[in-house]
């Protein structure tokens, strides 16, 4: 007689063993048909999941991040049917899910089209409204290969003899189609309503281009259809602000072939690069962080020592000279710790902060180069604090607040906190993980902010918070983070004198608040869409002459905003004004300046903003004074000028 306990706390008590689907129905008629899964005792199962004994049990619905998770594995499966029926010859691979959506590889012997694709759609469509069945069987591994042998499905019978152990395995059926998987799945194919094929890539089996190559056809799937408008919503509006196409646009940067992986800068790029170097530089020095600069190619003896070389040779890349192997740093970290062992430290020396605008390199695979998202070279706004065990929660609170005055600045408001703790294999003892962790918490909760616990996701030599950013169309972006290292000052010799005068290993925060320049610039042309605000816009101001009487007055001018640190434009070219206005409004130049004779008369200027406001005339003193405070607001505000 098993008694349910809901996540309420109430309780319902049977005479029998109930699946989940029953306990679901005897709460009412509209959760039983809203149920996808269920959660016993925190394990996800099928609401077909026999509950013989007393448990905890939650109903999951569409509602659930699970739920929505369970939708997109089973419209994978659903994909695969799709495929299968259609071209049978087609042999079927993997299936996970992924953000917003799942894929599945196949081998096939002709690459599929877009016409492909709308077919397979449809016939999901089809298969969808047939409400097939969905259920749940066990076989030994030695059934299961002898069916995928007889289905003609290699991959399969590879996955299956990859699988450790011995024990019985679990799949999935659905009208025909079977497919190996762990579930859970949803009770029928009609709950399945909201998905949408989006495209078809190359692939490697099991990821090793060594390994023969398949068909990758990602989809997105959603709880309900009014999710999945608005995701392809959100989809549209990335591809409009996509910035690999503004960045070629506004004429900010490119790649090519023979760099891949690296960026050429072109002016306006630069100018916004080396605003946010020289805003972060000052930022830093007031909040007591000292500017450092170390070497681009150092030796493999100072890798093998930090453990690098073993841990991510791969991603590295390596010269040679005069016998002697070396690598391109891909980190800061090594180079920062010979800086502090650089004469003995004291006490009295710590908390010690070691910034640099290091440019560093990884030899990422060409398939996962993405624009400025994801690059080879690339510059770290990377800083290291060493300091005394009992000063971590200090150093990690200043740090946050540090971090919120610059994503401020950068108009970012809504910041996810993450905090991950000590996994398995790890380096240090359990009291000073204690005491760790516990800093990193008490720095979180001082804030007064909602984090996520992310247990066992620390590093091996640390635990570390992270700090995403979500933008104006709702994606996330992980940039910022601040970990906690007892491994590697020890491995590369790091002491300072303690007031006891013993010789101890300082604890060194590993910490950044961009990422990397490249990364965050691509998310700032994205959020912005190109029409950064007034600090940050590469031309500030565009003056523009009406006629050639104005020539000498509009130059004076250009020249002295000039003289005040103002990037502008001094447009004199024998063009109409409307021309001038349309090509300025389309570079997204924040303040239009037109010059007539009245303004020269006057000594003033006409101001328009690229949002085609016209704010009138002004004197000179006033515009000055409207962009000074424009500029000292950054991006604090999104009100676009």
């Amino acid at each position: 007689m098993p008694v349910v306990t809901l996540p309420d706390g109430s309780h319902r008590s049977f005479a029998e063993s109930v699946t989940v689907y029953d306990v679901a129905a005897d709460i009412g008629a509209g959760l039983a048909k809203a149920a996808l899964a269920g959660r016993v005792n925190g394990t996800l199962v099928d609401t077909s999941y026999l509950i013989s004994e007393d448990a905890e049990l939650a109903i999951v619905t569409e509602r659930d991040d699970d739920g929505v998770d369970i939708v997109r594995h089973s419209t994978a499966h659903l994909l695969a049917m799709a495929v299968k029926e259609l071209f049978p010859a087609a042999q079927v691979t993997i299936g996970p899910v992924i953000e917003n959506g799942f894929y599945y590889d196949f081998k096939f012997d002709r690459p599929f089209t877009n016409e492909d694709l709308s077919s397979i759609e449809k016939r999901m469509e089809e298969l969808s409204k047939q409400d097939l069945a969905v259920s749940r069987s066990v076989m030994s591994r030695d059934e299961a290969v002898q069916l995928f042998e007889s289905m003609g499905e290699e991959y399969k019978v590879r996955i299956i003899q990859d699988i450790p152990g011995e024990e019985d395995l679990s799949f999935y059926q659905q009208g025909d189609f079977v497919d190996l998987c762990r579930g859970p799945h949803v009770p029928s194919t009609g709950k399945l309503k909201a998905f949408k094929l989006t495209k078809v890539a190359g692939a490697y089996w099991r990821g090793d281009t060594s390994n023969e190559q398949l068909q990758r056809v990602y989809g997105t799937a959603w709880g309900n259809k009014k999710d999945l408008k608005a995701y392809l919503n959100r989809l549209e509006e990335a591809e409009k602000r996509d910035h690999r196409k503004i960045g070629k646009k506004l004429n900010l940067f490119h790649m090519q072939e023979e760099a891949p992986g690296m960026v050429f800068w072109h002016p306006d790029g630069w100018a916004i690069y080396q605003e946010i170097e020289q805003y972060l530089r000052q930022t830093l020095r007031r909040h007591g962080y000292q500017e450092i600069k170390t070497p681009q190619v150092v030796s493999r003896v100072l890798w093998e020592k930090s453990g690098h070389w073993d841990k991510f040779r791969d991603d590295m890349f390596t010269t040679e000279s005069e016998k002697h192997d070396y690598a391109i740093k891909p980190m800061n970290c090594p180079c920062h710790i010979q800086v502090f062992n650089q004469g003995l430290k004291s006490y009295k020396d710590l908390p010690l902060r070691l910034a640099e605008f290091g440019s560093c390199h990884r030899n990422e695979a060409s398939g996962a180069l993405h624009g400025l998202m994801r690059v080879r070279g690339f510059t770290q706004d990377d800083a290291h604090i060493f300091c005394e065990e009992n000063a971590i929660q200090e150093e990690v609170s200043l740090f946050i607040d540090l971090l919120h005055e610059v994503y401020a600045d950068f108009g970012f408001s809504e910041i996810l906190y993450k905090l991950s703790t000590r996994p398995e294999k790890r380096v240090g003892s359990d009291e000073v993980w204690d005491k760790s962790e516990a800093a990193l918490e008490k720095a979180l909760n001082r804030e007064g902010v909602d984090w996520e616990l992310l247990p066992g996701e620390g590093a091996f030599y640390g635990p570390k918070i992270e700090f995403s950013l979500k933008d104006c169309i709702g994606r996330v972006w992980q940039c910022g983070t601040v970990q906690v290292d007892f491994s590697m000052p020890g491995r590369l010799g790091a002491q300072y004198v303690a007031d006891n005068s013993e010789r101890r290993t300082p604890v060194m925060l590993h910490r950044a608040v961009l990422g990397s320049f490249e990364r965050f610039i691509g998310i700032l042309i994205e959020e912005y869409e190109g029409a950064f605000p007034a600090w940050l816009a590469p031309t500030q101001i565009a003056v523009m002459n009406i006629t050639d009487n104005q020539r000498e007055y509009s130059q004076k001018i250009a020249k002295k905003w000039e003289s005040l640190g103002y990037r502008v434009n001094a447009d004199l070219r024998n063009e109409k004004i409307g021309f001038k206005i349309r090509e300025h409004t389309i570079n997204k130049v924040p303040y239009l300046i037109v010059v007539g004779d009245k303004e020269v008369d006057n000594n003033a200027v006409a101001v328009r903003t690229r949002k085609g406001e016209d704010l009138g005339t002004m004197t000179l003193e006033a515009f000055e004074a409207l962009l000074a405070d424009d500029i000292k607001r950054k991006g604090r505000t999104k009100t676009e000028n």
